[in-house]
């Protein structure tokens, strides 16, 4: 139920004729707001946190009894306080959002804390591996959490430092691809689209602060269920940025649609912003044209077309160009007043004039001035067509654009001989890629769920992306970028952080992603899993999840070139870059779960091991996490460095200027003059951090909002 909706009822209970009164004004409302998006926006989420003790004021769930399969009650609990027995911990419960709220005790085992998404969270991260291939390179994340938490987390670490996002988000199909709260969205469900938009919302606003506001690119996939509507949504939410849809064929068999047309595609919504634009491609992406080396240029033509290249828009560029009778250049003529008439034009004696006309006689006009075409007959840049006396223009003009010219200048075109007059390319030419997208390696099937079976012959994992497909789409926007940061918080089987690593193994590249995703077990492999009597938290459930069982494997294998098993990965890489799967990758990974932390520990240092994750991620993920501060009270690794201790200040500062790769340190002091003290004398280079200020007053900010 969405929030309106709720009181709406509660009116009506309350009296009958005030509900439908207000239900009748509202829908007139409605109906009036005839431009724009307009859903409901549901109560909040709630997320379960297994594996999360329960403490005194926490919300929580009673989990179903083991080995009972029917749906599990949503109420949700207060926790009022715990009662410790010898080997149990009862917990007192009030209910919540109840007119006459009942009681109940239940053991802590059989509870599960529950996060709503308006309640203020206070992250940490606990590392559960890694995998290092790539010497000091960055290391590639895979975060398990629900993702909106997780997006929050990352405003402490990456606000403003992303280049590009890539997500492939549920699509609503109906078939149980997305819970919202806790509760798979049937395909029946009356607000099944505004609650897919609620809770697209919601990540959209927070993952748009994480962007680089000057020169990034959000990459949203979907199907025809939803591509309307996220559309709409973009539009209002990025609405000073550029937003193109680009349509990509993904199976060139198809897939039935009732009696309908067969879905051969997917949509790509790419939102750039600031100086954000797409790269040019080896291929147009459509047709598969490119330039190669020794191909002629395309030449333009000299008569403009459209409205504004009629003569009335441009007197001063309607003017003639003599030719001799053997169609040779003779000269320039001077532009005609818009009153003079070209049957008055006095042309020189053995010529005939030719002036700038549509094939249907239209008078229209040149795109050089008169000098300029002087200029370029000189240097080359303009060719001509055969004489044809009978024909509206006797002569087509044709010219090196102003990009080939530049081209000339720098060499990367050339002509190839002073007879011809042609140019042609001195290296392979990117072209600008079109809307339509239809390439052999964004097939689903070969280069996603085949693919994938390679990596993890034993698993399977619905519908991933092609990997080449990921792939493609980054590269417009990261090519240049060597050391971008990239994001998919529906990260799935992990294909976008396995685009990121072929990427970099293409231009040497440090680029890094950030892959988030949960532990969630199938709808299917639930029903099964608790007619065993197995619920989450347990590990043979938790074994089974995305995280653990998919995207974890997934990306070790890619970065060792080996399967689970130890086996080494057979098959080929493909496309672009052709080598062995063995090969793997030089590259580093490193797995976590956010943890939920209780506000004093962290303000007391006592949850400084959780909180160490997100400094070093903070820092740029490189080289180790510093986890204990010792005897000394701090500790300088690759990137940064942690001060307990303020009386050690001397030794911490002479260390940090010793390592000329730290470019962070964290004070942790609760006065603001030790902590300015410090920050004058750290070099110039290190930029301060102070613990546990920013990091508390960053997630109390997000918790009002």
């Amino acid at each position: 139920m969405s929030r309106l909706t709720e009181l709406l009822r509660q009116a009506r209970k309350a009296d009958r004729q005030l509900g439908e009164d207000l239900e009748k004004e509202i829908a007139a409302l409605m109906k009036r707001r005839t431009f724009g998006l307009v859903f409901e926006r549901h109560q909040p989420e709630a997320v379960e946190l297994p594996g999360r003790a329960v403490r005194r004021g926490d919300k929580v769930r009673v989990l179903r009894p083991r080995g009972e399969v029917k749906p599990a009650d949503d109420q949700l609990w207060r926790v009022q306080r715990i009662e410790r027995g010898d080997d149990t911990r009862i917990a007192h419960l009030l209910e919540l959002d109840a007119d006459e709220p009942q009681s109940q005790a239940v053991e802590t085992d059989d509870l599960v804390v529950v996060a709503e998404f308006n309640d203020r969270i206070y992250p940490g991260l606990v590392e559960t591996g890694r995998v290092e291939r790539g010497g000091d390179k960055p290391f590639h994340t895979v975060i398990n959490a629900e993702n909106f938490h997780a997006l929050e987390m990352l405003t402490y670490t990456h606000r403003g430092a992303v280049d590009a996002i890539y997500i492939d988000p549920p699509y609503n199909t109906g078939a149980k691809d997305w819970k919202y709260n806790n509760n798979y969205v049937e395909a029946d469900d009356d607000y099944r689209h505004s609650k897919w938009l609620a809770f697209m919302e919601r990540r959209l606003e927070v993952a748009r602060e994480l962007l680089n506001p000057e020169d990034s690119v959000l990459i949203v996939t979907i199907d025809e269920k939803e591509y309307l509507r996220l559309g709409l949504l973009l539009e209002q939410m990025f609405p000073e940025s550029r937003i193109q849809m680009v349509s990509s064929v993904i199976s060139q068999k198809g897939s039935a649609r009732g009696t309908g047309f067969s879905r051969c595609d997917e949509y790509i919504y790419f939102v750039l912003l600031g100086d954000a634009t797409p790269a040019s491609a080896s291929t147009d992406m459509l047709n598969n044209r490119q330039t190669n080396r020794g191909d002629e240029v395309e030449w333009g033509r000299l008569t403009r077309n459209g409205a504004n290249g009629r003569r009335t828009a441009r007197p001063n560029l309607h003017y003639p160009i003599y030719f001799n009778m053997d169609g040779t250049f003779h000269s320039v003529g001077d532009s005609m007043p818009l009153e003079q008439k070209r049957s008055d034009v006095d042309v020189p004696p053995g010529t005939i004039a030719v002036f700038p006309t549509a094939t249907d006689g239209t008078e229209m006009t040149w795109s050089l001035s008169q000098a300029k075409v002087q200029e370029y007959v000189s240097k080359g840049y303009i060719k001509f067509g055969s004489l044809r006396v009978d024909a509206p223009q006797p002569v087509r003009i044709y010219y090196l654009t102003s990009g080939y010219v530049r081209a000339a200048d720098e060499g990367l075109i050339v002509r190839e001989d002073s007879k011809s007059i042609r140019w042609v390319h001195t290296e392979a030419k990117g072209m600008h890629p079109m809307t339509v997208w239809n390439q052999a390696s964004h097939n689903a099937a070969e280069g996603g769920t085949n693919l994938l079976k390679r990596l993890l012959p034993d698993r399977r994992f619905p519908f991933p992306k092609s990997l080449y497909a990921v792939e493609d789409a980054l590269r417009f926007f990261v090519r240049g970028k060597p050391n971008a940061v990239v994001l998919d918080f529906f990260s799935g089987s992990g294909t976008t952080a396995h685009a990121v690593m072929r990427l970099n193994r293409q231009d040497g590249g440090n680029r890094v992603c950030i892959s988030v995703t949960n532990n969630e077990v199938s709808a299917e492999e639930q029903k099964r899993l608790r007619k065993r009597g197995l619920r989450p938290e347990d590990p043979d459930w938790e074994a089974l999840g995305i995280c653990d069982y998919i995207t974890k494997p997934r990306i070790t294998a890619a970065v060792t070139g080996k399967s689970p098993n130890g086996e080494p990965i057979k098959g080929e890489y493909r496309f672009v870059d052709e080598f062995p799967m063995s090969e793997g990758f030089e590259e580093n990974a490193a797995f976590f779960t956010l943890t939920y932390e209780a506000p004093l520990s962290i303000r007391h240092h006592r949850a400084f091991e959780r909180i160490a994750p997100m400094l070093w991620l903070r820092a740029g993920s490189r080289g180790r996490i510093i986890t204990d501060l010792g005897a000394d009270g701090w500790d300088v690794a690759e990137t940064y460095g942690v001060l307990e201790d303020l009386d050690r200040a001397g030794d911490f500062i002479d260390r940090i200027e010793a390592v000329e790769s730290a470019r962070m340190a964290f004070i942790v002091t609760d006065d603001d003059a030790a902590f300015q003290m410090v920050c004058r004398d750290l070099p110039s280079r290190v930029l301060p951090g102070r613990l546990y200020e920013s990091y508390l007053q960053n997630f109390k900010l997000r918790g009002g909002r």
